[in-house]
C-alpha cells in the first residue's frame, strides 16, 4: 500500500486560499494581466522528465496565475452574471475534491447522489415548481438548456410516432423552436447541438425592455403546424426583463388541447430565482406551468463554479431522452441515477455544495439573497442616473444597462466604450460590455451575495470619475 501525505500540499493550498479570500476587498476587481501575458511568463514551458514535490507544484501554480485572477468574490464584480461563493458552498466543494466520489450512479456513489436528491427537492420547493420533477446538476445553464430541449425534442416527435433516440431526425417532421428576439445565445447553441439547427428558430418581437410581445407569441404558437418547442425567458441578460410566461403558457395549453406536440421550456439561468422572493415572484408567474426549466446555482445561489440546474417535469421523458444503460453499468434502482438526468458519465458531485449553500441559507436566506441583489441594483441604477454624462437604459431585478451621452443628451457609443475601459482599468469594480438593441452599453449584474450599499457607493464613484 503506497503511503501518502496530503498535508504539505493541502496546508499550502489552504494558506494560499485564505490569502486570496482575505485580499478580495483590496485588490483590483478585474484581472490585472491577460492570458497572453500569463502564457508568456509560464514558469515551465516543456514538461520536465522529473517532477517536484506536491506543495512546490501548488506554490508554483499559485504564484504564476495569481496576477490573472479576477476577484469574483468581491461585491463589486459586475461582469457577465457571476455570483460569488457562499462559505458553506466553498467548504463543501473542498470536501467534494477530497472525497473524490463517482457521482453518476446511486450504487457507486450513494453519498453524493443522496445529497443531490435532497438539494433537488429543496430547489423545487424554493422555486415553487412541480415537486415530482426531475432535477439534475450539469455544468451550467447551457447544458441545462440542452437537456431541456432534448426532452422537448423527444416529446414533440413522439407525438408524431417518431422515436428520435433510435431513428434520429432523418424522416422526422421539422421541429420549430419559438423564442424571443432577445433570447439567450445558449438556446440557439443548444438547438444546433441537438440537431434542430439555427434555421429552426422562429423569433418573436420583443418590447423595449427585452420581453417577448405576448400577442405576437400567441399568434406564432397557435399559427404553427408541426412539432413545436417554445422557449420563454425568465430574466433578459441585459435589462432583466421577463417574457409573459403565463400568457405564453395559455397559448401552449390551447395548442396542446388540439395536439400534444408542443413543449414549453423556461430559460431562467438567473431570473428563475425571483420565485424565491415574495416581493418579486410575480415576475415569473406561470413558470410552474412549463415542461422544463434551466437555471444556474453558480449565478444567484452563489455556489462555486461550475453548477447548473436542469429541471424536467416528466421524469420518464427525460430518462428516455438522455438516459443510458449498458451491461457493465448498474441497473436502475430505488433512487434515480444522475445519468438519467444529465449528459455526463464522469461528473463532479455538484449538488453537494448546493445542499450546503441551501442548508446555510434556509428559505428566508435565499429570499434575502435575491432581494438584496435586486435592491442593490436599483440603488446602483439610481446613483448612476444622477451622474452627468451617463444614462441608465434599462434596469430589472439585478441587471443594469448604462450608456454615456453627449452634451445634448444623445447616445454616445464612443464615450460609452471609453467609460467602460476606464472603469475596468480603475479596478474598483468590473462591469462588462454589451450591444443591446443596436447600441453599445455597459452591463452591471449584481449577483454576488456580498454586494451592499457601501459597494454601490464605490461603484458609482468609479463611474463618476470615468465619465469626467
Amino acid at each position: 500500500m503506497k503511503p501518502v501525505d496530503h498535508r504539505p500540499s493541502l496546508d499550502r493550498a489552504a494558506a494560499l486560499a485564505f490569502d486570496w479570500l482575505e485580499s478580495l476587498d483590496d485588490r483590483p476587481v478585474g484581472p490585472p494581466v491577460d492570458a497572453a501575458a500569463l502564457l508568456a511568463c509560464a514558469p515551465v514551458t516543456n514538461l520536465p522528465d522529473e517532477g517536484v514535490a506536491p506543495d512546490v507544484a501548488v506554490e508554483e501554480l499559485a504564484t504564476w496565475l495569481e496576477p490573472g485572477l479576477s476577484a469574483l468574490g468581491s461585491g463589486r464584480y459586475l461582469a457577465l452574471v457571476n455570483g460569488g461563493t457562499l462559505p458553506a458552498g466553498l467548504g463543501a466543494d473542498w470536501l467534494v475534491s477530497a472525497w473524490d466520489q463517482h457521482a453518476a450512479f446511486a450504487e457507486h456513489g450513494p453519498a453524493p447522489v443522496a445529497a443531490e436528491q435532497v438539494a433537488g427537492r429543496w430547489i423545487l420547493d424554493v422555486l415553487d415548481l412541480p415537486r415530482d420533477a426531475a432535477v439534475g446538476f450539469p455544468t451550467g445553464a447551457q447544458a441545462a438548456n440542452t437537456i431541456g430541449l432534448l426532452a422537448a425534442r423527444h416529446h414533440v416527435l413522439a407525438a408524431h410516432d417518431i422515436n428520435v433516440e433510435r431513428a434520429g431526425l432523418v424522416g422526422a417532421p421539422p421541429t420549430t423552436l419559438i423564442g424571443s428576439a432577445e433570447q439567450h445565445s445558449s438556446v440557439a447553441r443548444s438547438a444546433r447541438v441537438i440537431g434542430l439547427g439555427s434555421d429552426a428558430i422562429v423569433t418573436v418581437p420583443s418590447d423595449s425592455s427585452g420581453a417577448m410581445d405576448p400577442d405576437a407569441a400567441r399568434a406564432a404558437i397557435l399559427g404553427h403546424d408541426g412539432p413545436l418547442i417554445v422557449n420563454a425567458q425568465a430574466g433578459n441578460v441585459n435589462a432583466g426583463a421577463f417574457d409573459p410566461i403565463d400568457a405564453i403558457a395559455d397559448a401552449v395549453a390551447e395548442r396542446r388541447s388540439e395536439r400534444d406536440d408542443v413543449w414549453l421550456h423556461v430559460d431562467g439561468a438567473f431570473g428563475l430565482w425571483v420565485r424565491a422572493s415574495s416581493r418579486r415572484a410575480a415576475l415569473a408567474a406561470g413558470a410552474e406551468r412549463a415542461d422544463s426549466w434551466a437555471c444556474d446555482a453558480h449565478k444567484w445561489l452563489n455556489t462555486p463554479y461550475d453548477c447548473g440546474i436542469s429541471i424536467v417535469a416528466d421524469r420518464a421523458v427525460l430518462a428516455a431522452a438522455v438516459g443510458v444503460r449498458a451491461a457493465y453499468l448498474p441497473p436502475a434502482g430505488e433512487v434515480d441515477d444522475p445519468t438519467d438526468r444529465v449528459l455526463e458519465f464522469s461528473r463532479r458531485a455538484r449538488g453537494v455544495p448546493v445542499w450546503a449553500a441551501l442548508r446555510s441559507l434556509g428559505r428566508l436566506g435565499v429570499e434575502r439573497l435575491v432581494d438584496g441583489a435586486c435592491d442593490a441594483a436599483e440603488a446602483l441604477a439610481a446613483a448612476i442616473e444622477s451622474i452627468d454624462g451617463l444614462r441608465v437604459r434599462g434596469q430589472g431585478i439585478n441587471q443594469v444597462v448604462v450608456e454615456a451621452v453627449d452634451s445634448a443628451g444623445e447616445s454616445d457609443p464612443d464615450r460609452t466604450s471609453a467609460v467602460l475601459a476606464a472603469v475596468a482599468a480603475d479596478g474598483r469594480c468590473y462591469p462588462s460590455g454589451t450591444v443591446w438593441q443596436g447600441r453599445p452599453g455597459i452591463r452591471l449584474s449584481v449577483s454576488n451575495w456580498r454586494t451592499d450599499l457601501d459597494d454601490v457607493e464605490v461603484i458609482a464613484a468609479a463611474f463618476a470619475d470615468a465619465v469626467r
